[in-house]
């Protein structure tokens, strides 16, 4: 079963709403995974159903499952830069397998170093996550979709790219977002 659109709504409006304020720390150093919001489908059952989109083989895949989410290829492809590896996650998928609640998680040397959003997004909803960038060893950035009631689900009204930096200066990097710009 899929989660109901109404949920589905509920959290993508939730999670755009952090892009309209300073930017806040919601990683931290050794953190664990977040778990996943509450989904009607077994995580079980969503794996097998997109299996073609489901990200396995990886140790940080499996790292991914453990914390009760469902790896995916985010776009369709993985991102790894030297030792950064950003990996989807979701709990809840529609009809054609797209994720309608994700986050996308970074690791370093396969340890868990933060979420690029505070909050589960939903594909082609306020705050949803598009290109995820390595642009250095320590660097990346991430567009997300900015939709008003007006938008169509094709096209946001604007983007925001948030940089991030990995502060590797303790025992475990942890993800710092130190940007956001509305670039569209």
């Amino acid at each position: 079963m899929i989660v109901p659109l109404v949920l589905a709504a509920a959290l993508a409006a939730q999670s755009g709403s952090w892009l309209d304020r300073p930017l806040t720390k919601w990683n931290a150093a050794g953190a664990t995974m977040p778990a996943p919001p509450a989904s009607q489908e077994a995580r079980p059952a969503l794996a097998r159903r997109c299996a073609s989109l489901v990200a396995s083989g990886s140790a940080v895949d499996a790292l991914v499952t453990t914390a009760g989410w469902v790896p995916f290829l985010h776009l369709d492809r993985r991102i790894t830069r030297d030792d950064v590896e950003v990996v989807g996650g979701m709990a809840a998928a529609g009809p054609a397998c797209d994720p309608t609640v994700f986050n996308l998680f970074v690791f370093v040397r396969g340890r868990f170093a933060g979420a690029l959003s505070p909050a589960s997004m939903s594909t082609s909803r306020d705050g949803a996550a598009g290109a995820v960038r390595l642009t250095g060893p320590d660097a990346m950035t991430t567009e997300f979709a900015r939709y008003t009631a007006a938008d169509s689900e094709c096209c946001p009204s604007s983007v925001v790219r948030v940089s991030y930096r990995l502060n590797r200066a303790g025992a475990a990097a942890v993800l710092e977002a130190v940007e956001a710009r509305r670039v569209r």
